[in-house]
């Protein structure tokens, strides 16, 4: 009895750690729409490699509060995930200053745009990719 209850608090806390994750990675396609709309200050119904990179460049500023150029794990907030730091982190300092965020953008990018006609349509932030590109953008 002393066993199944722990075992079950157990899945139990895995799965309310792991549901904010889960709710990006399985976002519905309508809120999709809704995150690339927020995006898309010309409201082309697309968001170009420029839009992204001026998203990603004000979250950014927005989050970098300590003034020195360099956002780490904690001040990203879950936006980049562990997996993915050896990318967003090219020189292994664990901070990624702008350029290397822009630099990260631009490889999401080119991932999340599968037909390569270089914009992101409503239908390709449902990619792992895109997920990961509006994870960050937002």
């Amino acid at each position: 009895m002393i066993l199944t209850t722990v075992k079950t608090l157990t899945l139990a806390s895995l799965l309310a750690v792991s549901l904010p994750a889960m709710a990006v990675v399985s976002a519905s396609p309508s809120f999709a729409a809704s995150a690339l709309a927020s995006l898309d200050p010309d409201h082309d119904g697309t968001v170009d490699l420029a839009e992204a990179k001026a998203a990603a460049s004000a979250v950014f500023d927005k989050l970098e509060k300590d003034n020195d150029g360099t956002l780490d794990h904690r001040e990203l907030q879950g936006r980049i995930l562990a997996k993915d730091w050896a990318v967003a982190d090219p020189d292994n300092d664990k901070t990624v200053s702008k350029d290397e965020c822009l630099a990260y953008v631009e490889v999401l990018f080119k991932k999340a745009d599968p037909d390569n006609d270089g914009t992101i349509d409503a239908k390709e932030p449902a990619s792992p990719p895109g997920h990961a590109l509006l994870r960050l953008l937002k």
